[in-house]
């Protein structure tokens, strides 16, 4: 069940230690899922109740720390020996003020980790204020310091390995693509297309299954096309509305997002004029993708053309993205937006997006790419333009 080789794990373990020594960190707790699946292999709905990898040069191996429920599918997952896979007791589940983090305190103890420098992913999304509080009030004798998404930004730059991953996460979005725009028609719940498009992502294509996404399908539908992150609801679809779909196929827990937007009516001049210059900007910022520019540079010419049409966007016009893990399938590091100084690498990969909200109706468009020495290269193979379905 191991996706990537001990090799290349390893690798992946020391590059962190590299890292952990220039920023001077004597021991890191790595706490997102992303991060703990793309070290370790370990992939389980168990995010929710705390775990971690413990990472330092006086360890032979990382330790897992996770729940004795989950103990098993990290014996199976990982490649780690089972004495650096240590659960905890289920009497710490859900009965505060004990803690499975005064558990971790403990170990980190007994492997004579509590002194010096213990860097923590302040941000992530599943390491809580009670974490912290129980780090600190148990470990004294260390300082606490935020990593700052180190490990994230090791994952900036994929091996081939992952782009191949990612290629195939790429067909099974096509596929949950194809099913929603199939599906979405006057009269059809919404729910009935979210179905669709489950299946679609997660049935696959060529032989290969794909994972849950990361974030739920997007819908925002009629009016709800001017806003952003909406999901579906029982309703029907109607005349003379938009609906922008936003989606993600995973594959291995690696991610390829897609946006596209449908109207169902008569071809409308003005929401066809607005995806055509959504498009333009979209394809005038990837054409200035490649390695050794800025993230600023691409931004600039994406905005250019806004400018250039007087259409107002605040937001940023993509991100970095791979290993995902809910609520998000971004990588949290380089943001595609003026001022971003990040200099794109070969086989970094981006979701570049634009998206055109107009008061009461909205257009999206996307595309998910990896950055070559000469350019870009397009995960996907998928028209772009506004699909009227009269």
């Amino acid at each position: 069940m191991k996706n990537f080789t001990h090799a290349e794990y390893n690798q992946r373990v020391q590059k962190t230690l590299l890292v952990m020594s220039e920023k001077g960190i004597d021991t890191l707790l790595v706490v997102d899922p992303a991060n703990i699946y793309y070290l370790s292999g370990f992939d389980a709905w168990s995010f929710y109740m705390p775990q971690c990898l413990v990472i330092s040069s006086k360890l032979k191996e990382p330790i897992c720390f996770v729940r004795q429920m989950d103990v098993g599918g990290a014996y199976i997952q990982t490649y780690l020996e089972n004495e650096s896979i240590i659960p905890y007791p289920e009497k710490l589940v859900h009965v505060p003020p004990l803690h499975p983090y005064e558990y971790l305190v403990q170990i980190i103890k007994d492997k004579k980790l509590d002194k010096g420098v213990i860097g923590v992913e302040m941000d992530a999304h599943y390491f809580t204020a009670t974490c912290y509080e129980k780090l600190t009030s148990g470990l004294i004798n260390c300082r606490f310091t935020d990593s700052r998404f180190l490990v994230n930004w090791i994952r900036f730059i994929k091996s081939e390995n992952e782009i191949q991953f990612m290629h195939q996460a790429a067909r099974n979005v096509e596929a949950g693509m194809q099913a929603a725009i199939d599906t979405i028609n006057v009269g059809v719940r919404q729910c009935d297309a979210a179905a669709a498009v489950y299946s679609g992502l997660i049935k696959g294509v060529e032989g290969y299954g794909g994972d849950y996404p990361s974030i739920a399908p997007m819908f925002p539908t009629g009016q709800g096309s001017s806003a952003a992150h909406l999901t579906w609801s029982n309703e029907l679809f109607k005349e003379n509305e938009a609906t922008v779909i936003e989606i993600s196929g995973a594959y291995k827990r690696y991610h390829c997002p897609m946006a596209r937007t449908v109207f169902l009516g008569k071809k409308d001049s003005e929401k066809l004029d607005v995806m055509n210059k959504t498009i333009e900007a979209l394809e005038t910022g990837k054409a200035a993708i490649r390695a050794g520019v800025t993230a600023d540079s691409v931004a600039q010419k994406f905005w250019k053309i806004l400018d250039k049409y007087n259409i107002k966007k605040d937001s940023r016009s993509g991100y970095s993205i791979g290993v995902g893990f809910p609520p998000d399938w971004g990588e949290r590091t380089v943001n595609i937006s003026k001022g971003d100084p990040t200099i794109l690498q070969a086989n970094s990969t981006l979701h570049m997006i634009a998206v055109m909200q107009m008061g009461d109706w909205g257009v999206e468009v996307s595309e998910a790419m990896r950055v070559t020495d000469e350019g870009f290269e397009s995960f996907c193979n998928f028209p772009k333009e506004l699909v009227f379905k009269n």
